[in-house]
């Protein structure tokens, strides 16, 4: 089959892989329809390359329809049409009944010391083949493929897999209160989704704040407030107080994270790593980090005193200090982590009918083939010529 691989850093190709298939009676395998480029993948194509191999399959974001079943799996038939949640867990320890199914006891990686397995996310979380492929081999099968109707278009369903829990966790643990205020700092695709989920949700006045025009100028179509924050700081931060009653906004979303590709040192820091031996530079990045807090320093100064701040941006390393004082001073409440897709999958799921409230099937900007991966990675780190969500049709 085609799929997409890693071969080193900024070096993305689709190539010729062997097909998967059921290798344990649980797991099942699909034909992959759709399955989106994450942001979270440009981790993997430069900041996070010490933890890849080349030939991983990437991607972590697919639907499809089944097309083999294990001996063990009986909620399932081959034509089922299902969306894969990019993690993997059991739906039965501690962790998964209280719905942390990103935390689970029987997929986490005790090698690493990290969460539940992810799809196509580096020897981090298991080294899991990935979703940008013909087919796709689906562990736990019954307790993660999530069946979806088999009409309308690929698009109404897709985001089920990440895009969409991700952004509603992050609303969700931002605790807006009902008709109160929340500025959502990064405008890429998870970023556009939570301001949408927040208008969804009661919030009475959304913020958004992005560099890139393109972005700004798609979320204020849906009536979010745009700001750029290139006008300074100190500017931005003043402007969102006066609309907020001179307090901030009651809660921040920082969908940021830590940047594909950072600025200035950490730019250099970022490039140097790459260069360094593979066990060298994953210790530095496990344990340095490479990546600026901007973004999260900016939701500390903004959110009103005992406001709430909701990490979705994945964040890297231990040496970045923290405003502590600050933190403490405001009483300011921080929530983070990779979105639980089954806690939230049956709020979301009676919004992805035909009344299309949350606008997912105009939601990508671009459709692509798989032989087109490494131009879609690229042009989508460089953030030009309009890209902002892509999807690959195998």
């Amino acid at each position: 089959m085609k799929a997409v691989v890693w071969n080193g850093v900024r070096d993305v190709r689709t190539e010729t892989v062997p097909d998967p298939r059921a290798e344990e009676p649980d797991d099942a395998v699909i034909r992959v329809t759709s399955s989106g480029l994450c942001g979270s993948d440009l981790h993997l194509y430069e900041v996070l390359g010490p933890f890849m191999n080349p030939g991983d399959i990437l991607g972590h974001e697919p639907m499809g329809v089944v097309e083999e079943v294990g001996s063990a799996v009986t909620s399932l038939n081959p034509g089922d049409r299902v969306v894969v949640p990019f993690q993997v867990s059991c739906g039965h320890c501690l962790m998964c009944e209280t719905g942390l199914q990103t935390q689970c006891d029987n997929t986490k990686n005790d090698e690493q010391n990290t969460g539940a397995g992810l799809y196509g996310y580096s020897s981090l979380y298991g080294s899991i083949p990935g979703a940008q492929a013909e087919y796709m081999r689906v562990l736990r099968a019954e307790q993660n493929a999530i069946r979806v109707p088999r009409d309308g278009p690929d698009e109404r369903y897709v985001y089920l897999s990440d895009v969409l829990p991700t952004a509603w966790q992050a609303v969700r643990y931002a605790d807006i209160p009902e008709g109160g205020s929340v500025a959502v700092l990064g405008l890429g695709p998870i970023g556009q989704m939570a301001c949408r989920v927040a208008e969804h949700l009661g919030a009475g006045q959304v913020f958004g704040v992005d560099p890139v025009p393109d972005r700004r100028v798609r979320a204020a179509t849906q009536g979010v407030e745009v700001f750029d924050p290139s006008q300074g700081t100190d500017d931005l931060l003043q402007e969102i107080r006066e609309r907020t009653d001179g307090r901030g906004p009651d809660a921040v979303i920082d969908a940021v994270g830590m940047e594909a590709s950072g600025h200035g040192a950490v730019r250099l820091a970022q490039r140097a790593v790459s260069l360094m031996p593979k066990e060298t530079a994953a210790k530095l990045v496990e344990t340095a980090g490479i990546d600026r807090l901007a973004a999260l320093r900016t939701a500390i100064d903004l959110v009103r005193r005992g406001g709430t701040i909701s990490l979705s941006g994945v964040y890297g390393g231990m040496v970045d200090p923290l405003p502590m004082l600050t933190l403490f001073d405001k009483q300011i409440q921080l929530r983070m982590g990779q979105a639980n897709v089954h806690q939230w999958a049956p709020q979301i799921l009676p919004l992805l009918d035909e009344e299309d409230v949350l606008g997912v099937e105009d939601f990508a900007s671009d459709h692509v083939a798989l032989q087109g991966a490494s131009e879609a990675y690229r042009r989508f780190q460089a953030k030009k010529d309009g890209i902002f969500k892509t999807v690959f049709k195998p």
